[in-house]
């Protein structure tokens, strides 16, 4: 594995932008351009919010396996609640993720058009205070979210508020991941080599390593956020909206070293969606003569059908 070009994958502070917007967007532009990854700090998501939503997410996995099971929503795609060990498996791999993990999507109110296509949320009994706690996250990562993509439209020379009308009550997804102990033997990764199926993700660093990235060479490179700073990367939607001007990255999560192996691995990724009738077309400006169009016009919705079946989270 080279870790030579790690010092390029940029560390941008978030209270840049309000400084000087234009520069932010292009030094995040150019990391996305680059990596399809950046590392941000500055993100304005409290601190004392994120060591709370840790605790509660430990808490929640340590539940007995009857009890975790019992929010498991059968043919819900695992789009609410509880999804089991051994589940998701990465498109095109030989074997099954090893992770448990737990989604919560936007709280919609009753009747809204888009109740047929996002579930209500399920929320355990156990631990005490994990709905507010999650709820809170939610929207400060959907806060922070809409900031980056703010930044993203000024790049490819859009509107700032030009991804507001994509992403008003969209079907964005915080998930909980608990990566259990791993035997020594392990033949497969913690995760299989994937792209996000999304706009862009805000990863909340992990306390044990394990994140690649699959670099232009054809090398893996780490990718290890500094305390308090979060991952972003691009995800298929905004690559297809892009023309692949801004790639999706593969990425892994690799098993531990032996004498780590018998650690949890604990995540918490906030995949933001558009809304599901948001049509992905590749925006004129990203389709040139030597770039022409890559792939047809799609909605989330049914982008998003497509890729879940592919993960083993649907059926075709």
């Amino acid at each position: 594995m080279s870790d030579t070009l790690l010092a390029e994958v940029p560390l941008i502070d978030m209270a840049d932008q309000a400084r000087d917007p234009d520069a932010f967007a292009a030094a995040l532009g150019g990391s996305f351009e680059r990596f399809g990854f950046a590392m941000v700090s500055g993100h304005g998501v409290p601190e004392d919010l994120i060591a709370r939503a840790w605790a509660q997410t430990r808490a929640f996995f340590e539940l007995p396996e009857d009890k975790k099971r019992g929010y498991f929503v059968a043919g819900g795609g695992g789009a609410r609640g509880y999804t089991p060990f051994k589940t998701e498996i990465a498109k095109g791999a030989e074997y099954v993720d090893l992770k448990e993990f737990w989604h919560i999507g936007r709280e919609l109110p009753q009747g809204h058009r888009f109740s047929d296509s996002m579930a209500p949320n399920v929320w355990p009994s156990r631990p005490e205070g994990f709905r507010d706690t999650f709820l809170e996250l939610f929207a400060a990562l959907d806060t922070a979210g809409d900031k980056l993509l703010s930044a993203i439209a000024r790049h490819l020379g859009l509107a700032p508020n030009w991804f507001d009308r994509a992403v008003k009550d969209g079907n964005s997804v915080l998930r909980l991941l608990h990566y259990p102990p791993v035997t020594e033997d392990a033949p497969n990764v913690r995760a299989g080599a994937h792209e996000d199926i999304n706009l862009i993700t805000l990863l909340l660093g992990a306390e044990e390593a394990g994140l690649q990235l699959l670099d232009r060479d054809g090398q893996w490179l780490p990718i290890k956020p500094p305390e308090g700073a979060m991952v972003v990367n691009v995800g298929d939607m905004l690559q297809r909206l892009t023309n692949h001007v801004l790639p999706s990255t593969t990425h892994r999560v690799v098993n531990p070293p032996p004498e780590r192996r018998g650690h949890s691995r604990y995540s918490m990724p906030f995949f933001l969606h558009p809304a599901p009738d948001f049509l992905i077309k590749a925006l004129p400006q990203c389709v040139t003569a030597s770039n022409p169009e890559r792939e047809p016009p799609i909605t989330a919705h049914d982008y998003l059908a497509e890729r879940l079946a592919e993960i083993g989270l649907t059926k075709k």
